[in-house]
């Protein structure tokens, strides 16, 4: 069976579960072991990803790292029914969009889980953070709107790559409270959108890693403060921080041993 390591809360991963499942692709969704931990990581793991990120797709003897790649794995592998338009600059386009939510987006929604479910900052830097990430937020959903214009899904009149490229994010800033305006184009296209059996079974196994009393967050951010869990900062997560006033949390996190960088390759 194709083996995704991925984790439940993980964008990145959400995508590759979107894609898979709107394939009709039987697969085994996998958290590695030792991830977050820093050490004893799953060899298996390691060998598809040798960054030790998820998601990592193992098809037989194919191993393929990086969402992106992994989701243009599965377009080439399984064609039927295709996720992206059919002209060169409409997949441009849903590209774009796919990229702009991976980096641009995304250290958003990770910058609020570390201050509410990580309590990497409290009082006046945590509220700053907050309102840093909601406003940048708002424009990016008014940027979406553009890209959607009157369309019915991203990709046209059929959903595709730039609708699951979209769909994990908005849906993890819902969990702070940050949603599509009531009655906008986004908003309409985000209920079709959970509508859909693969983003709905995607979005409730997140809501049940969340709510988990074993691999739930209460319990990981109980491991961060302790050190015995590293999240990871890198590229454009550390950079929004940073820019976002958010030094100190990098400086702290540093010191108290419970925040890496991308693992080095050994």
């Amino acid at each position: 069976m194709l083996l995704l390591f991925d984790h439940p809360l993980s964008p990145y991963a959400q995508k590759c579960r979107i894609a898979l499942r709107e394939k009709g692709v039987t697969f085994e969704a996998r958290l590695p072991a030792g991830v977050g931990a820093g050490s004893g990581l799953e060899p298996a793991f390691t060998a598809a990803s040798p960054r030790a990120e998820v998601p990592a797709l193992v098809d037989g003897d194919v191993r393929v790292f990086d969402s992106t790649i992994i989701l243009d794995y599965v377009e080439e592998r399984w064609p039927e029914p295709p996720l992206l338009p059919a002209s060169p600059a409409d997949r441009a386009r849903v590209r774009m969009i796919e990229e702009a939510m991976d980096t641009h987006y995304e250290p958003l929604n990770w910058g609020l889980g570390e201050v509410h479910f990580f309590r990497r900052a409290t009082g006046e830097l945590a509220q700053k953070l907050t309102d840093r990430a909601a406003a940048q937020a708002a424009a990016w959903r008014r940027w979406l709107e553009r890209q959607l214009g009157d369309r019915l899904w991203f990709d046209g009149e059929r959903f595709g790559r730039g609708d699951l490229s979209v769909a994990p994010y908005l849906n993890g800033s819902r969990g702070f409270g940050i949603e599509p305006e009531p009655g906008s184009r986004l908003a309409a296209w985000l209920a079709r959108a959970n509508e859909r059996p693969s983003v709905a079974a995607t979005a409730a196994e997140a809501a049940s890693f969340v709510a988990g009393s074993a691999g739930g967050m209460g319990a990981v951010a109980d491991a961060v403060a302790k050190g015995l869990f590293k999240r990871e900062y890198r590229d454009h997560r550390l950079e929004w921080m940073i820019r976002s006033g958010g030094l100190p949390v990098v400086l702290e996190g540093l010191e108290r041993g419970n925040l890496r960088f991308t693992r080095e390759f050994d």
